[in-house]
């Protein structure tokens, strides 16, 4: 039997503007990544994501990002190992105060957008993310991709770690996805992507945007919860699981 978890960004909308199917997305997945005020969400979003996960009763991680509201946390940030450390100490602290009050256990963390890809290139910023964690609750998962430097930093401090695949994003040949400025850098053809995904979980593997395979390690899948077809994709990619004896489980289950 193969397990994997399903995750999705979430609380990514910030005073009257709304981003996502949230209330739709949250019961077909099983871990959440909620933002946590530096690239989106504002503190009313985040109670309200954690009180939507916890009735659905999936788990809840945070989402850190650079503080970057404008440019939704996507553009690159010059920053040291010192300040990722700080950043991801307060996100995840805030956070962890809405999770606290509604008696919601947190159960991992993932960055988001060029700071995770940053991170994936760059052990020592990697370093000061896992330092952060680590300092907070060492007994968090930290979420990485597959492959990556800041899955290297969060083994090498002892930290769980859960290794991430996209469903539609494609990888160049060192495991790192394409740039989103790219040209084929998104997977937008559905059966194309479920077909990647499950070869992903059961076989290791991945073809790299230069048609070569490449090893991939998937613990946790990330589906996106924005875009109008996000609903329809999360629901077949867990029709497909199902009728390839994938079964989906949180990462505390799996890691």
């Amino acid at each position: 039997m193969f397990r994997v978890d399903l995750n999705s960004d979430l609380g990514e909308s910030f005073g009257r503007y709304t981003l996502g199917n949230d209330d739709k997305i949250i019961p077909l997945i099983t871990s959440a990544n909620v933002a946590c005020g530096f690239h989106a969400s504002d503190p009313a979003v985040m109670e309200t994501t954690v009180s939507r996960a916890k009735e659905a009763g999936i788990r809840v991680g945070a989402h850190p990002g650079f503080p970057d509201l404008m440019g939704f946390g996507r553009r690159n940030m010059n920053i040291t190992p010192a300040e990722a450390k700080a950043y991801t100490l307060y996100q995840i602290g805030a956070l962890s105060a809405f999770c606290r009050a509604q008696g919601v256990e947190l159960q991992h963390v993932k960055p988001h957008g060029a700071f995770y890809n940053m991170a994936a290139k760059d052990y020592n910023l990697s370093k000061g993310i896992c330092e952060g964690i680590y300092e907070f609750d060492k007994n968090l998962i930290v979420l990485a991709l597959s492959g990556g430097e800041l899955a290297r930093a969060a083994k090498d401090m002892g930290l769980r770690t859960a290794m991430e695949v996209f469903a539609d994003r494609a990888y160049e040949e060192d495991g790192t996805l394409v740039d989103r400025k790219k040209e084929g850098s998104m997977i937008t053809d559905e059966e194309v992507a479920i077909a990647r995904v499950v070869r992903m979980v059961k076989e290791k593997k991945v073809t790299a945007i230069t048609g070569k395979d490449i090893s991939i390690q998937a613990d946790s899948v990330c589906v996106h919860g924005d875009g109008a077809k996000a609903l329809a994709f999360v629901e077949k990619i867990r029709k497909a699981f199902a009728e390839e004896g994938i079964e989906i489980s949180p990462l505390s289950e799996i890691v």
